[in-house]
């Protein structure tokens, strides 16, 4: 049975350089570690060395001699360690001389990983070379494995974003057809049917942007915004109405304090608190109230916190705002992709904001949204996490 390594050296062939201004010396050490997948390279100066360095980028292992005229091999491997293109091949000194400390502290100050002392078991010479070989081939074939999925991942990016944008067309044809039936329709039966085809195309809808958000920020660098003068309390009133327009049941309290103008972009705001709301409504406690404070008192920025009743476990909370992350650990019948959050701290981020989790511990949840007011550059930072919390009842959509 062939094992991944056995594969890797029989497809990667590796290069190997000998530094030596003694001709015999070249001759000897290429006899013992050329093979059929091993080339080895020659160089009798430190010069001639750096002129093969230049052609040939892909070595796997370099022996220098210590001893040599006009470039020793400690001011030679000085020079590999200084350039970024040869800095990481290994250096193993070849020397005549008796040990000491002082000549091991230089050779490994200047970058050796070991010594050689003449002469040379052949043995021991193999071995240590096939050693550094072997390292080779292995991280050559984890940079071809890490290039592929890199490759796939973003070709499943590019598909899931070119799904998404083609199937709103015709979601848009079956909400407007149920809109229409339900208008129209004077059997209670069918427009109830057709009530319900209009929330759920909603929420396919929702989803698909959700998605195609996700691909935006994967492939883009982050979720673009086109940032306006905006009051964050209209847009507030704008998605409350939709919320309970979808969700009569739903028990949503809404308070302003402040001054909530600012520049934003509108659209991507409604999307957090939509996001935000739709969260609580779908992983609070069934019944409880939701509370939703817009507080624009501070002169540089606002804060919208979204509370609900219900905790969240403990340990969905290191990954609660990554997508997908969460949405096995709730039951079955949980609806959405778990982008949700994940969404609201890109939004967040973009306009060089902050999004953190409150779970006090007291059966309640709080997810609280700070926002400058005029969109400034993306934070760097993560979100942050304050407190702590067991229990089930909230998530992310």
């Amino acid at each position: 049975m062939t094992c991944p390594l056995d594969r890797s050296r029989s497809a990667t062939r590796v290069k190997c350089l000998i530094v030596d201004d003694l001709q015999e010396n070249l001759l000897a050490l290429s006899a013992l570690l050329r093979e059929e997948d091993v080339e080895v390279l020659s160089a009798s100066s430190g010069a001639h060395a750096l002129e093969l360095l230049l052609v040939h980028d892909d070595i796997a292992l370099a022996f220098l001699d210590v001893q040599m005229p006009q470039m020793d091999g400690f001011e030679l491997a000085e020079l590999i360690r200084g350039s970024e293109r040869t800095r990481h091949i290994p250096l193993i000194f070849v020397t005549a001389a008796v040990s000491d400390h002082q000549r091991l502290f230089r050779g490994y100050e200047s970058g050796a990983v070991d010594f050689l002392y003449k002469p040379i078991d052949p043995h021991i010479l193999r071995s240590k070379a096939g050693v550094f070989f072997d390292l080779y081939r292995v991280r050559q074939q984890l940079a071809q494995e890490l290039k592929e999925r890199t490759e796939t991942l973003r070709l499943n990016e590019t598909f899931a974003a070119v799904l998404g944008h083609d199937l709103r067309g015709p979601l848009s044809a079956i909400m407007m057809s149920a809109m229409v039936m339900q208008r129209r329709a004077t059997d209670d039966a069918v427009r109830d049917t057709a009530g319900k085809i209009v929330v759920s195309s909603k929420w396919m809808s929702r989803m698909i942007y959700n998605t195609l958000d996700l691909s935006r920020a994967r492939l883009g660098g982050g979720i673009p915004i086109a940032p306006a003068d905006a009051d964050a309390g209209t847009l507030v009133d704008q998605v409350l109405e939709e919320c309970r327009a979808a969700s009569p049941e739903a028990i949503i309290q809404a308070s302003t304090t402040g001054d909530l103008c600012g520049h934003w972009d509108a659209d991507r705001l409604c999307q957090v608190f939509s996001n935000l709301i739709g969260n609580a409504m779908q992983h609070g406690a069934s019944g409880a109230p939701i509370v939703v404070e817009l507080d624009g008192t501070a002169a540089d920025g606002i804060a919208v916190t979204v509370t609900n009743k219900g905790a969240i476990p403990a340990h969905l909370l290191p990954q609660l705002f990554e997508p997908f992350k969460s949405k096995s650990h709730y039951e079955s019948g949980h609806k959405g992709l778990g982008l949700g959050l994940y969404i609201v701290r890109e939004i967040a981020r973009a306009h060089g904001g902050t999004i953190e989790v409150l779970a006090p511990g007291d059966g309640y949840t709080s997810f609280r949204v700070q926002l400058p007011r005029r969109a400034t550059a993306p934070s760097p930072a993560p979100a942050a996490l304050a407190g702590g919390g067991a229990g089930p009842g909230s998530g992310e959509n």
